[in-house]
């Protein structure tokens, strides 16, 4: 055959070859509640010389995250203050109250992730906008993925957990610094969200593993 006609048939054969190739998996962003019921946001404070830590039990939202894509995972979580437990109800009902948190006045927190930075396979940076005590700011967190899998009743879930410091004036609590109290309670929190998702179908139900 001669050679100038070869050329063209060899292109056409190989863009044949390709179509019936099989195309690499398509990126699935894939969609997670949270589960209230293993999730919490725990935090510790200074106060004194030791540290008092805390944990609020009601967290739910929303999470969507592509595993191969993780930059373009979002996050929605909303916590109620009045799930705050310190193990000590004097103390709670004193933070609960219009000199910490108001949680008469400012029930809920929320956060809304606005973009996310992958520095590995399954840890990164997320960013987002917190909202606490009627202020909103701009916060960073430390997370990894911890794994996703089937679950013991046919479901599939997912975990993460996240980590911050966050300063409390920021965000207008300022009982106990030095203006207040002395200095008795100090002012950065550290912050440990743990996360449990439960996959969710196409139609919103809870998925379940075939």
């Amino acid at each position: 055959m001669n050679m100038r006609k070869m050329v063209p048939f060899a292109i056409l054969t190989v863009g044949v070859l390709i179509n019936f190739l099989p195309l690499p998996a398509k990126a699935e962003m894939e969609t997670y509640m949270i589960d209230t019921v293993h999730s919490s946001a725990n935090w510790k404070i200074r106060h004194l010389f030791s540290k008092v830590s805390g944990t609020f039990a009601d967290v739910t939202g929303t999470i969507w995250v592509d595993r191969d894509q993780l930059e373009t995972a979002k996050v929605q979580a909303t916590m109620t203050v009045k799930s705050l437990d310190t193990n000590h109800e004097k103390r709670d009902t004193h933070l609960l109250s219009s000199d910490f948190f108001n949680e008469e006045k400012f029930p809920l927190m929320r956060f809304v992730s606005t973009s996310v930075e992958a520095t590995g396979k399954n840890e990164g940076f997320i960013y987002g906008d917190l909202t606490m005590h009627g202020v909103t700011r701009s916060v960073k967190l430390e997370f990894k993925v911890l794994g996703f899998g089937p679950d013991p009743w046919g479901g599939y879930r997912s975990g993460f957990e996240a980590s911050t410091t966050l300063k409390r004036s920021d965000y207008g609590i300022t009982y106990g610094l030095d203006d207040k109290g002395g200095g008795a309670v100090g002012d950065e929190v550290e912050v440990t969200i743990l996360l449990e998702g439960i996959k969710l179908g196409p139609d919103g139900a809870p998925f379940k593993v075939k």
